[in-house]
């Protein structure tokens, strides 16, 4: 597949994610207090059924375009210690497994019934951090190519 089109897939599968982890994060975590208990929780547990049907979709096209692209440096990460790009592809790509392993892990959780408020909040605010880094370091690696 042609390098544009998988970066495209990329950027879109990204921003899906990266906005839907920034809204559970920033948006409702901020409006817990000011919602009743019980209409909270049928939020979640709305956003939680829709979110189980698109994100391994998401996930799909996001990781199979940033493999199909990483193939393209394959040369480059082979020698990750030789340029700062190939240092900050490397990091960015240890970033994105450590995500790839959060959401496996929240879905082995939920379905055993082990995915309780204090797990979910944790998850979040790592995965939201890995993120972060990550959106660094892809900046970071335009101005360095």
């Amino acid at each position: 597949m042609d390098y544009s089109v998988l970066i495209t897939l990329h950027l879109f599968a990204a921003f899906i994610f990266v906005g839907t982890v920034f809204f559970e994060v920033l948006i409702l975590e901020g409006i817990r207090k000011d919602v009743q208990h019980d209409a909270m929780k049928s939020v979640e547990r709305a956003i939680g059924r829709r979110a189980r049907r698109i994100m391994p979709w998401v996930l799909l096209v996001l990781y199979g375009a940033g493999i199909s692209m990483a193939w393209h440096y394959r040369m480059v990460l082979a020698h990750p210690f030789e340029s700062s790009f190939a240092l900050m592809l490397s990091l960015k790509i240890l970033l994105a497994l450590s995500v790839l392993g959060h959401f496996i892990t929240a879905m082995v959780w939920g379905t055993r019934h082990k995915l309780n408020a204090r797990r979910v909040k944790f998850i979040h605010i790592s995965v939201f951090s890995h993120m972060i880094a990550i959106i660094i370091l892809a900046k970071a690696m335009l101005y360095t190519s």
